[in-house]
């Protein structure tokens, strides 16, 4: 049998942001119905934690696969041509364990995590939201931009970075390649204000969005911070919002959003409304009024790389497409 091996490129190729946010949205609907294995990534940090690698397996009964993605994380790489998070998806059949595919991890997680967004966005944002506030201007922020103009009427985008010169120049990009407006914002404050969308995409570790500056009806996609000390919300945003997310297991074990609030007491476990997957469900009710700030706390899922390899890997063999190596041979 012949692995297929899939390359950044081919990634973007075959996994267009549209398909992947229907990808995604099955992927949890089959992870809520207990049809997916999802244990917690373990993590390897290096000496002084400079940079780590992280192991996301998963398997979907749905699909009769299971996988594996292997990242290593280097945040201090922001700024530099080097990505902060590289690696490789490997796709197994779950019959006989045969490997499907290897799969660049880059962009399947460029373009999931922010797919994932996508679904949270449809099924929590008010119809009519036009304005999105993006704060990041690196791989996230790009491919949060592609999502959001997905599944809402966007006509205007607010970017904030650390650096201005970097907020700028995401602006100028996104004006040429989107017919809405773009501008670069000097604080988060004001990229923030008025905006019916916010999306934190940075590596901050400490909050660069706040509570007060949040208006009624806004929704919120968290994304940036995934581990159990680090967070962009401070306690106020998380107070005075409706909580989702995409695994409630990741979230009390990996979110510092919710975990450093919640070891400082103001935020107990029932302040979690549920799972994306239950509310693609109606198990559990996503938005309750146009007023609601809803939050979507997003941690990643190996089932979201799973699924988003099985439909690249499911579209390229359908056309005998990309590069076939044969790794090893059937044992007599």
């Amino acid at each position: 049998m012949k692995t297929l091996l899939v390359n950044q490129d081919e990634v973007k190729r075959w996994l267009p942001m549209s398909e992947c946010v229907t990808v995604m949205a099955e992927a949890l609907k089959s992870l809520a119905a207990g049809h997916a294995l999802q244990p917690l990534r373990p993590i390897m940090w290096l000496p002084e934690r400079t940079g780590a690698l992280a192991m996301m397996p998963a398997y979907s009964g749905s699909l009769r696969v299971m996988g594996l993605k292997v990242l290593s994380i280097f945040s201090r790489n922001h700024g530099t041509p080097y990505d902060s998070h590289r690696g490789a998806v490997l796709l197994f059949e779950a019959e006989h364990g045969q490997l499907l595919a290897i799969i660049d991890a880059t962009e399947i997680t460029a373009l999931r995590t922010a797919a994932v967004s996508g679904v949270a966005t449809q099924v929590l944002a008010r119809p009519e939201a036009s304005t999105l506030a993006i704060f990041g201007s690196g791989v996230q922020a790009w491919s949060h931009l592609a999502a959001m103009a997905c599944v809402r009427p966007i006509s205007h985008v607010q970017v904030w970075s650390r650096s201005l010169e970097h907020a700028q120049h995401f602006a100028k990009r996104a004006a040429q390649y989107y017919n809405f407006n773009v501008e670069a914002r000097h604080t988060a404050q004001a990229a923030a204000q008025d905006a019916d969308i916010i999306c934190t995409t940075t590596s901050s570790k400490e909050p660069v969005l706040l509570g007060e500056w949040l208006k009624p009806g806004v929704h919120l996609n968290a994304v940036g911070a995934c581990t159990p000390t680090t967070r962009e919300l401070d306690a106020a945003a998380m107070l005075k919002s409706r909580l989702f997310t995409d695994s409630r297991e990741s979230l009390l074990n990996e979110a510092g959003d919710f975990i450093i609030p919640q070891k400082a007491g103001t935020l107990q476990e029932d302040h979690v409304a549920g799972e994306l997957g239950e509310v693609l469900h109606e198990r559990v009710r996503g938005r309750a009024s146009a007023k609601d700030i809803t939050l979507f706390k997003s941690l990643g899922l190996g089932i979201e790389d799973v699924a988003a390899a099985h439909h690249i890997y499911q579209k390229m063999s359908a056309e005998n497409a990309g590069t076939w190596i044969k790794l090893a041979g059937a044992r007599l």
